[in-house]
């Protein structure tokens, strides 16, 4: 299937693909209350990155090189998330640091007692044994070599300008 724009399609895909996982990782946040851990939170940077980057990119077009940048950053989030599958899977041994949601209001010190850390080693939910890091990893990783690969065939129609 040709694509009659690939710089377009490569905007396009780099800000539709952070926005999504984003948007997933917030709701499966504040709507079924799977909190994220400290590992969570590192994948969730470089989304932020890409998703900056893809606006960057539609307000100056082509924006090339930003678009490079954007993969590189859902590139770097697939890599995060393959780590923390791995641990989530116990294939290698994770960092201690785990984090947690603190409410608002009322003694700080209390509601750090009353409120169960979450771990970085034990995946919250999964979905035919992918774990939400794993899901981060195929899906990032996915969209990363989608928008290389639509940037290298744009790049022979209309240059490398960016």
């Amino acid at each position: 299937m040709a694509v009659a724009d690939p710089l377009r399609a490569a905007r396009g895909l780099a800000l539709l693909a952070p926005g999504v996982l984003l948007g997933g990782a917030y709701v499966s946040q504040y709507g079924f209350g799977l909190y994220p851990c400290e590992m969570c939170w590192w994948q969730r940077y470089p989304h932020f990155a890409a998703l900056a980057l893809a606006v960057a990119a539609w307000l100056r077009p082509p924006g090339t090189a930003l678009l490079w940048l954007a993969a590189l950053a859902l590139a770097a989030t697939s890599a995060i998330g393959l780590f923390h599958a791995g641990v989530e899977y116990g294939w290698w041994q994770g960092l201690t640091a785990c984090s947690t949601d603190l409410p608002a209001g009322g003694d700080p010190l209390e509601a750090i007692f009353a409120t169960p850390p979450v771990r970085c080693d034990v995946a919250p939910w999964s979905l035919f044994g992918v774990s939400l890091a794993g899901g981060n990893f195929l899906f990032s990783g996915l969209a990363a070599a989608a928008i290389a690969a639509l940037l290298a065939r744009g790049h022979g129609k209309k240059g490398l300008s960016g």
